[in-house]
């Protein structure tokens, strides 16, 4: 859907028209590297890896501030590998156990007063200002 519209908002460019017409169960390693050409053949860069993890750590509070993830989500995906640099990142961050098990030995919180905090600071998160574009 992401080349069907950047179709639709003219960038046709060759790599464009292929991503839009691979299959669903195309190749993952396909469908990216034919992405990553068409943003190439359409002059926009893909940010470095550590500034996309933030993109997508502010993704994931959005989701979680409006009910579409749930907090177990949170844990499976490793977040805690990313490296954050503003304070609504780092209070989120730090709230974020390694794994579902360790919420009250991690956070010294009971379960009800970890879910609390950390939807605020998802809260938080999302209200502040983005990092980069695409935020």
């Amino acid at each position: 859907m992401i080349a069907a519209e950047a179709l639709a908002a003219g960038l046709d460019t060759p790599a464009w028209c292929e991503l839009a017409g691979l299959p669903r169960n195309a190749d993952v390693r396909d469908i990216r590297d034919t992405f990553e050409q068409a943003l190439a053949e359409s002059g926009i860069g893909l940010p470095d890896r550590g500034l996309a993890r933030r993109h997508a750590l502010r993704r994931m509070a959005a989701r979680l501030v409006e009910g579409e993830t749930t907090l177990a989500d949170l844990v499976t995906e490793h977040w805690w590998e990313t490296e954050v640099e503003t304070a609504a990142e780092q209070a989120f961050m730090a709230l974020i156990p390694q794994c579902d098990c360790c919420i009250e030995y991690t956070t010294g919180l009971d379960r009800q007063t970890w879910e609390a905090r950390l939807r605020n600071a998802a809260l938080a998160l999302t209200s502040s200002p983005p990092v980069g574009p695409g935020c």
